[in-house]
């Protein structure tokens, strides 16, 4: 009897932790199924090329997941401006946002939009991609924004009512810009008469005549189709301008390490995937607002360069020496230049 009741407790042992691993077991393979919902804001419209570059980052994190993240993409300002998406990341309210508003956490992010600083996206791409993009991309993240990489917004330009040939023609024009310290220095250094908006207001403005004229990436002129309430495109390509990608870093930590590497990834396939699409695209861009009825000039950028020396001392000295000189020294070792 009594080998028949240890005999008894031994299995009952047994059979405790055996359901205790299959309890442990079942909770593990439960936590390994639930859904990682990603959501993911930005301001252009669905036919811009950013729309597709995030609608791409969807497609890679969901397929290498095996469904296991899920990405909602939230276009067109519906969660609020640049400015309220950027912060409601900063909040870990939203998870990730494809934004250029990042200045109003540290003005250093605007080095890279000084005004005729870089000559090709090429070289924009070379230092974005390498140590002092990465370096700045540090300065974010006590601000919980972790930029993961840079879309491209590429080189920005001038649409107006007037043909703008020389720096001397924008002497007074109401012109839209974003509400940047660098872009409203720039244009005050051109003579012009920078007024800050939304980007969402912004087509409404130049039809109801708020303001006279608007600057943007091509990408961005042609999915706003800013050819019906403006006349001129003025070549001006007077900033380059990058698109930082952040993800909530109070999100990121709670990922497992294979996901980190997963997101990181895609993100960065999703990056150069956009640069290609808007370099290639470009070109026919131009020719499609023509063909709309905007007339094409081809300004003379010496005067623009000769007023943007101004300002590139000006922010030198408050982005610091050292950063500048980083970008210049690795300019000058650009094989692209």
């Amino acid at each position: 009897m009594k080998k028949f009741r240890n005999f008894m407790i031994i299995v009952t042992v047994a059979l405790a932790v055996s359901i205790g691993i299959a309890v442990f077991t079942s909770d593990h393979i439960v936590e390994s199924d639930e859904i990682i919902t990603i959501r993911f804001g930005h301001g252009s419209a669905e036919t811009n090329e950013r729309h597709l570059a995030v609608m791409k980052f969807k497609e890679l994190v969901e397929r290498k997941s095996n469904g296991q993240i899920k990405v909602e993409v939230f276009p067109s300002e519906q969660l609020g401006s640049e400015a309220e998406m950027i912060e409601s990341v900063t909040f870990n309210d939203l998870q990730m946002v494809a934004a250029s508003a990042f200045s109003q956490y540290d003005q250093r992010i605007s080095v890279f939009e000084l005004p005729y600083l870089f000559e090709t996206r090429e070289q924009a791409w070379n230092v974005l991609d390498g140590e002092v993009g990465e370096e700045v991309a540090e300065l974010f993240l006590e601000n919980n924004l972790r930029i993961l990489t840079y879309f491209e917004n590429g080189f920005r330009h001038v649409t107006s009512n007037r043909p703008i040939k020389t720096q001397e023609d924008l002497a007074g024009l109401k012109i839209r810009t974003p509400e940047f310290p660098l872009s409203l220095s720039t244009f005050k250094a051109f003579g012009a008469n920078p007024t800050p908006m939304a980007f969402g207001e912004l087509y409404m403005g130049l039809q109801q005549g708020t303001v006279d004229a608007q600057e943007n990436p091509i990408a961005n002129i042609y999915a706003s189709k800013f050819q019906e309430v403006q006349d001129y495109l003025n070549l001006t390509g007077h900033q380059y301008m990058p698109l930082p990608v952040a993800i909530s870093d109070e999100f990121w930590h709670d990922l497992s390490a294979e996901n980190q590497q997963l997101i990181k990834e895609s993100s960065q396939q999703a990056a150069q995937f956009h640069r290609e699409l808007v370099q290639t695209n470009e070109e026919s861009m131009v020719e499609e607002l023509q063909a709309g009825g905007m007339e094409i000039i081809q300004t003379e950028t010496e005067s623009f360069k000769k007023a943007a020396s101004q300002v590139q001392e000006e922010f030198k000295a408050e982005f610091g020496d050292r950063l500048v000189d980083q970008i210049l020294r690795a300019l000058e070792n650009d094989p692209d230049k």
